[in-house]
């Protein structure tokens, strides 16, 4: 595994059906001055057919950030199609999501899940939540996304 190429930014795929807090998310990236790519999907079906390459071809290397409490599937049904998914199983998955329930955690968690971050909580907090984005994809090195693990094993 190799650190991104400096000309090659750490991509964000947001999966949200909340128009408003995808604007507020996206807000908040400007404020906070992060200029990373964001690729929103409203639903985890047209997502996953993205990142399968159905739809589009997916970035290399990219970070999602995913709500949990949407129609048609859930966060957590895309957790578990991902991790299902030879191609897709190392992705790293941030839930984002205004649910405090225990068990969405524990069943997140269970998917290991990069980080849990309940949407009301980050509240003020929230750049600094960004800033802690930031400095996790320029510090972590993570696979290429484009080679399927058939290619790497």
């Amino acid at each position: 595994m190799t650190a991104p190429p400096p000309s090659e930014a750490m991509n964000i795929i947001l999966v949200d059906d909340d128009d408003g807090d995808a604007k507020a998310i996206r807000r908040a990236f400007a404020k906070a001055r992060i200029a990373n790519p964001i690729t929103r999907f409203v639903d985890p079906v047209e997502a996953l057919a993205f990142l399968r390459r159905e739809t589009g071809t997916p970035p290399g290397q990219y970070i999602l950030l995913v709500d949990i409490n949407m129609p048609r599937m859930s966060g957590l049904e895309m957790l578990d199609a991902l991790r299902a998914d030879q191609r897709l199983h190392d992705a790293v998955v941030f839930m984002l999501t205004t649910s405090q329930d225990e068990r969405d955690l524990m069943v997140a968690h269970h998917h290991n899940v990069a980080g849990y971050i309940v949407k009301q909580n980050a509240g003020a907090d929230f750049l600094a939540l960004l800033d802690t984005l930031d400095h996790y994809w320029r510090i972590v090195e993570l696979p290429d996304m484009r080679r399927s693990a058939l290619e790497v094993g």
